[in-house]
């Protein structure tokens, strides 16, 4: 795989209570990223970043939510997001807290 496509892979740290409840207790962090993306891509991509073993990435798809503005009806867009979890002694601090 090609470094700029692995670059392009992760959007975002998805930040939720599930989110950091998965963090503390199981050692997995949350990833908002590209519709297209693999298992493999990600696994990648996270190691390439951030530097830490990643164990296994768990990836779903989330449907976008229908919304409403008076007569108006729109949709969000649908988005994936990737569960990873890190091997033992590793972690991924994004508040950067010393």
């Amino acid at each position: 795989m090609k470094q700029e496509r692995l670059m392009k892979v992760l959007l975002a740290p998805h930040v939720s209570e599930k989110s950091t409840l998965a963090a503390e207790l199981s050692n997995q962090v949350v990833f908002k990223v590209i519709p297209g993306a693999t298992k493999s891509e990600i696994k990648k991509a996270v190691e390439l970043l951030f530097e830490v073993k990643v164990d296994n990435v768990q990836v779903l798809n989330v449907k976008g939510k229908s919304k409403r503005t008076g007569r108006t009806e729109g949709r969000r867009n649908n988005w994936r997001k990737a569960y990873v979890s890190l091997a033992e002694g590793h972690e991924i601090d994004f508040l950067g807290a010393e």
